[in-house]
């Protein structure tokens, strides 16, 4: 496949509840669809791997564990993990430097383009998505 848009609303499901080493489970699913749709090999790729991984991570350690990853690709490439509760995640204003903990939606902020998380019945869904321009030049930030 080229390099360019893969086709509009392809959308990719891993089941992750109960599941052991999630997140290296879902870097790599996420490694796997990049490359499916010729957006891997750059910056950006890189960067959303590690946007997964914190999304992931938080997921366990916050909200007792991530029941699914979705990737769906088009203009954007949006990236959701669905977990079992409904509290919102909070940014910590002020994380300290050098200390461990309290950056992870900090590094989601940053990496993305947008990103946010959504309520639904069984828990909530935190999302971040990245333009697919960016993917496809390699961009690393699109701000």
């Amino acid at each position: 496949m080229g390099v360019g848009l893969p086709a509009a609303g392809q959308r990719r499901r891993l089941a992750l509840t109960g599941v052991r080493g999630s997140v290296a489970k879902g870097r790599d699913f996420t490694r796997q669809a990049l490359r499916d749709w010729g957006w891997d090999g750059t910056e950006t790729a890189e960067d959303t791997l590690l946007l997964v991984s914190e999304l992931l991570t938080n997921a366990s350690l916050h909200a007792g564990g991530c029941h699914e990853l979705v990737l769906m690709s088009g203009k954007v490439l949006r990236i959701e993990v669905y977990d079992g509760t409904t509290t919102l995640p909070r940014r910590d204003p002020a994380p300290r430097r050098g200390v461990p903990g309290g950056h992870g939606l900090h590094i989601v902020e940053r990496l993305s383009d947008r990103w946010g998380a959504d309520v639904h019945a069984g828990g909530k869904a935190v999302w971040a998505e990245i333009e697919a321009t960016r993917l496809m030049s390699g961009n690393a930030t699109g701000r």
